[in-house]
């Protein structure tokens, strides 16, 4: 075997990079559905407030929330696939080492 397959970890971990770099400009479609829906809530609650002449402190915080939690959500799928590609890696790596030890030994 030469080098690990990782060409669809590598792909997924640069859409989600992307997702997350979306995130922070606070693009919508980076969000998952649970995620818009809360975020729709929020500014809808606030759309109410100021409707009724109330504050929006809360429907702001709910908002700010959302995305920092989209973030992490996304950082922690990021860090998840990473250590799936080192594993994939080191996987690759055993089987070559123990497939060259076989082929030396199995000489003599």
């Amino acid at each position: 075997m030469g080098t690990p397959d990782t060409n669809r970890i590598d792909r997924a971990i640069h859409a989600t990079k992307r997702k997350l770099e979306a995130a922070a400009k606070r693009e919508m479609w980076a969000l998952n559905g649970r995620e818009r829906r809360a975020l729709v809530s929020a500014m809808a609650s606030g759309t109410k407030a100021v409707v009724r002449h109330q504050s929006t402190t809360r429907a702001e915080e709910m908002g700010a929330a959302t995305w920092e939690s989209a973030q992490t959500r996304l950082q922690a799928e990021i860090n998840a696939l990473q250590v799936e590609r080192d594993e994939a890696v080191k996987r690759a790596a055993a089987e070559k080492a123990a497939k060259k030890a076989a082929k030396s030994s199995g000489w003599w």
